[in-house]
């Protein structure tokens, strides 16, 4: 019975205090600052133009989290991570098209493409974060996660593991830690994939950081 009252109170708490979103500009912060480090010639417009587009849009994207707007807050997160997804793949393929002409040094090879995989990491923990059963108002709206597109650990241990947390429901860290194993492993190491939608997000991240580490060990081969 005091068991049950606890987990009630920490319910209660729980669906009180959402999963704070500081992560989430963070991550929209890295993103533009990332992609205005990039050479010149892999920027897709002005340098600055995608960190004004998010910074343009994130104001309304806070607003209408905190006045509980959810509907119009998933449109303009969705808007987002689609303009920096935009950038990302236009931003490979001119890298890539450049490889033939030698027109980029070694140093700026390295630069771009290590920028290009970084910010991979930082855009596909979005959309995972963003998708991931119903979104993140959906997430915070009910106390435990059990059902989603991926099986986090948490997700299948016991009531009688000393680590169960029944209102344990993931954070952006724990899509950034999946993004960042997508694109070193290639794969998914700890939480297996359920969705479609997610497999197909996951192949497309593997695919751009593969030809990123390409790229790399093209040019390494060619400076032998």
């Amino acid at each position: 019975m005091k068991r049950s009252s606890t987990m009630n109170e920490k319910t209660s708490r729980t669906l009180d205090m959402p999963a704070p979103r500081w992560t989430i500009i963070f991550a929209l912060a890295a993103v533009a600052a990332l992609y205005a480090a990039l050479p010149t010639r892999l920027l897709v417009g002005p340098r600055y133009l995608l960190a004004a587009l998010i910074a343009l849009l994130t104001l309304p994207t806070i607003w209408s989290h905190r006045t509980g707007r959810h509907d119009i807050n998933q449109i303009l997160g969705y808007l987002i991570n689609g303009i920096e997804t935009f950038a990302l793949v236009a931003s490979v393929v001119l890298l890539l098209s450049g490889l033939s002409t030698h027109r980029d040094t070694p140093l700026q090879l390295l630069r771009g493409a290590g920028v290009l995989w970084l910010s991979n990491i930082f855009i596909f923990a979005l959309w995972y974060w963003r998708l991931d059963a119903g979104g993140p108002h959906r997430r915070d709206a009910k106390p435990g996660h059990r059902q989603g597109a991926f099986q986090f650990p948490q997700m299948s241990l016991g009531e009688d593991d000393a680590n169960f947390d029944p209102n344990w429901s993931p954070d952006f860290i724990d899509y950034l830690f999946l993004a960042f194993n997508s694109s070193t492993a290639l794969s998914p190491t700890d939480a297996p994939v359920f969705s479609r939608w997610a497999k197909i997000l996951m192949m497309l991240q593997a695919l751009i950081s593969l030809a990123l580490v390409a790229v790399l060990a093209a040019r390494a081969v060619n400076g032998l």
